[in-house]
């Protein structure tokens, strides 16, 4: 296999779908460990689709993962759709089901989305104020965000041309319109996911290929560092607007989508 792209962050490519899991875990796992121990608790976002579930159920299987620490993790929600979380569309529905259920977290460690609420934004950008902030100056963000990339490079559910691509301050949006597949969205933005210690992108399949070749290209052409640029390349490719300002990002390819 050739090398992968050269995307924003570190990459790390895994031939099988099996040895990414395993390295995605490794990682998640290590990063929780060390943040129970400097901070006393572990804020992790997860996403939801298809594509991250062979990891959740490895969390709750993989005796390699048996140290994950949830009674001091708190779990958010990166994005979720504006259906009950009974809904099969339901993000935290899937996760609910897959890690909630299975794992010893605490309820009050359980930061679900509101998504049905009027003013779900509002809500939960509050909760993540408060909650962030009670761990005092200094540690008040996300220690972990898991995020996928769509075949139209959208994350979360910051979409192509969408509003929330341009919002600079509100932690959280409700994201709506005619660029927004429906149903209408509630998700994180940039400010909220930049601000954390680590940005994890898992993207696998061979139909990502392609979304990946034009977002290392159109990347390479782009100073990210550049907010009005990186805010320009965004627009096309949402992906591009992540970047951690004092964090880490790593990308996680299996075979197929990193097969250039």
């Amino acid at each position: 296999m050739s090398s992968p792209p050269r995307l924003p962050g570190d990459t790390i490519v895994r031939e099988s779908a099996d040895d990414l899991l395993d390295a995605l875990a490794a990682d998640l796992v290590v990063h929780a460990i060390n943040c129970v121990g400097t901070f006393g608790s572990f804020h992790v976002a997860l996403s939801g689709g298809s594509t991250p579930m062979p990891l959740y159920r490895r969390l709750m299987v993989d005796p390699n993962c048996r140290h994950l620490p949830w009674r001091q993790t708190h779990l958010w929600i990166v994005d979720e759709r504006r259906v009950p979380f009974e809904d099969e569309r339901s993000n935290f529905g899937q996760i609910r089901e897959l890690i909630v259920d299975h794992s010893d977290i605490p309820e009050l460690n359980v930061h679900p989305m509101p998504a049905m609420d009027e003013d779900a934004d509002t809500r939960y950008e509050r909760e993540l104020v408060e909650v962030l902030g009670a761990r005092g100056e200094g540690k008040d963000r996300l220690d972990f965000v898991l995020l996928g990339m769509g075949g139209d490079a959208h994350t979360a559910s910051l979409f192509p041309g969408s509003p929330a691509l341009k919002e600079q301050r509100r932690l959280v949006r409700i994201n709506a319109g005619p660029k927004v597949t429906p149903p209408e969205r509630v998700t994180m933005t940039y400010p909220l996911i930049n601000a954390s210690r680590f940005i994890a992108v898992l993207v696998t399949g061979a139909s990502k290929r392609e979304t990946l070749k034009k977002v290392a290209e159109l990347g390479a052409r782009t100073d990210l560092a550049d907010a009005g640029a990186r805010a320009a390349a965004a627009e096309t490719l949402p992906i591009l607007g992540v970047r951690p300002l004092a964090g880490e990002m790593r990308w996680y390819l299996d075979g197929e989508a990193g097969a250039f």
